[in-house]
């Protein structure tokens, strides 16, 4: 398994509600193995298995949780 790290500017998050949130939301998505977020910077850090991952499907699983990707 080849792992791979994206970094994602996420807003909209304000609590420790948002950041279960959004880990379940990104835990969904096929190839995800670790989320990590820092909720004040809208960081979010996304360990996941280069051949089953995808970023768009990382993306779109955030904003269908009714947050917006901005980096």
């Amino acid at each position: 398994m080849t792992m791979n790290t994206i970094t994602l500017i996420v807003s909209g998050m304000s609590c420790m509600g948002c950041v279960n949130s959004v880990k379940n939301l990104l835990g969904a998505v096929d190839g995800v193995q670790n989320v990590e977020i820092d909720v004040a910077s809208g960081r979010v850090e996304i360990q996941y298995d280069a051949t089953r991952g995808n970023v768009d499907a990382m993306r779109q699983a955030i904003e269908d949780g009714g947050y917006k990707v901005v980096a």
